[in-house]
């Protein structure tokens, strides 16, 4: 594949849709919707691209090991000259000084131009190697919207919300990991709910400071896909054309994302239903009272959404 000179301007004026929330919550689930319409092309969570994608070379949503897919050795080629161990380190050391959620009150490093710079890179690239408009991050951390918000970079955030129960339940499941068979990490319902508000308040203080910032609720999404999906299109300008969306049925085509959750690798018809098995669950009382006042605001009480 042709090489490219690296981007060096500041912004193509890309539009980034970034989703936040915490891990179990649906981001994944919606950057697949979202994918599927015009001119939007799904990153999965970029974050996490370094590490599992240029060093450890973990494979691309669409099955191939991520060195190998054209998709992002031409994103690599037209960001910065190519993929490299070195780039890769470095955004991690950076990540590391700059991204971390305990400084979301007061964002402002030396190192944070040039972190968010990487970033717009790779989203500028991106675009163009997909021919899109519109690109989604589904990286979740509040801290790097935070980051990119106080760094310039143009985002519009969807604050996805879950039910925390829901997202404790989820958190001590035991879960394969498609790219390696290992289980994926588990949490204990305090730490899911520690993490479950710790996120979101910091997602909440994004919208009081100025960022562009949509609340969606995962329930709402999957009981009435079609009208949560037409009103999030039209709120981000995006055509609402939704011929993938048959009743609770989405079909979903093959997606480029990075990095994810598993379900990045579905191709074809995926089944939407509220999954409320946690209600029969264990220590659903001590995350109801660990995530009060937070979660009444968000409209989960006493029963389910």
């Amino acid at each position: 594949m042709k090489a490219h000179s690296p981007v060096t301007h500041p912004s193509t004026g890309t539009r980034v849709v970034f989703l936040g929330g915490l891990g179990r919550s649906g981001t994944t689930l919606l950057e697949r919707l979202l994918g599927e319409l015009p001119g939007v092309a799904p990153l999965g969570e970029v974050v996490h691209l370094w590490a599992r994608g240029v060093l450890a070379g973990e494979p691309c949503g669409c099955g191939e090991p991520f060195p190998a897919c054209p998709f992002w050795r031409e994103v690599g080629d037209r960001a910065f000259g190519g993929w490299s161990e070195t780039l890769a380190t470095r955004a991690l050391a950076l990540r590391h000084r700059v991204d971390r959620t305990r400084r979301v009150l007061r964002i402002g490093h030396p190192d944070l131009a040039e972190y968010v710079r990487t970033y717009r890179r790779v989203y500028d690239a991106a675009a163009v190697a997909a021919g899109a408009r519109v690109v989604i991050d589904s990286s979740k951390h509040a801290s790097l919207a935070h980051c990119l918000a106080a760094g310039g970079a143009a985002i519009h955030v969807i604050h996805v919300v879950r039910d925390p129960r829901a997202v404790a339940h989820s958190w001590r499941r035991t879960v394969r990991r498609p790219e390696d068979g290992r289980p994926m990490t588990r949490w204990s319902p305090a730490r899911t709910a520690l993490h479950w508000t710790a996120q979101n308040l910091a997602l909440d203080l994004l919208a009081r400071r100025g960022a562009q910032v949509t609340r969606l609720r995962y329930e709402d999404l999957v009981t009435d896909p079609r009208a949560t999906l037409t009103s999030l299109a039209q709120e981000l300008g995006l055509p609402a054309e939704l011929p993938f969306v048959t009743g609770s049925t989405a079909r979903l085509t093959m997606a480029h994302t990075a990095s994810g959750n598993p379900m990045r690798f579905t191709v074809g018809p995926l089944g939407l239903a509220l999954d409320d098995s946690w209600r029969s669950g264990s220590r659903r009382g001590l995350v109801t009272a660990l995530t009060w006042p937070l979660r009444s605001r968000y409209g989960y009480r006493g029963a389910p959404a």
